[in-house]
């Protein structure tokens, strides 16, 4: 391991951009897709936030080189805004992709997941996750196999009466619920 366990957490300040303004670009490239403009009432209308709060990250935004205003305020992504936007939909959807087609996942709880953890896992671990799944996608006969016997010992579980919940990996109730409710 590069880095001792206590500084990996560390890792997150190396991102190029926070979760929260990994949205703010999205939204921007998404309204764009589906209206052809976006504005800073628009991003906060799609965030689900106020107006003032989608205005503060979006200031900094711009003042990266990220995010450019039009004398009519209206929004578009930088070159890099839009390199950094592709990144994020394209790792959002290879992990949805993971979650749905190989553990079977709900597509609701596989697209809130996927956008959790998007911009916590690095280029290197996506291409590794990206042939991994080209391969199980393969006609190859021993991953038909493989796929099978997943399916079989999937339901297995699945169909346990009140088999419990733990998990030897992560030492506890695998179903607990770790989000923080206001």
């Amino acid at each position: 391991m590069d880095n001792p366990p206590v500084d990996i957490w560390k890792e997150f300040e190396r991102n190029v951009v926070s979760h929260s303004a990994a949205h703010h670009i999205v939204a921007i490239a998404e309204l764009l897709e589906s209206r052809g403009y976006a504005r800073v009432s628009d991003v906060a209308k799609v965030l689900n936030i106020t107006r003032g709060s989608a205005s503060l990250t979006l200031k900094a935004l711009k003042q990266r080189g990220l995010v450019e205003e039009d004398e009519n305020r209206f929004l578009r992504l930088s070159r890099a805004g839009e390199g950094i936007a592709r990144a994020i939909l394209g790792k959002r959807a290879l992990i949805r992709r993971f979650f749905t087609n190989v553990l079977g996942v709900p597509e609701g709880t596989a697209e809130v997941d996927s956008c959790k953890i998007e911009h916590l896992v690095g280029p290197g671990t996506m291409q590794r996750l990206d042939h991994y799944l080209k391969f199980l996608e393969s006609q190859d006969r021993v991953v038909q196999s493989f796929k099978e016997a997943w399916r079989h010992f999937s339901a297995s579980i699945e169909d346990a009466p009140e088999a419990p919940a733990r998990s030897p990996a992560m030492g506890t109730d695998a179903q607990a619920d770790l989000s923080i409710e206001a």
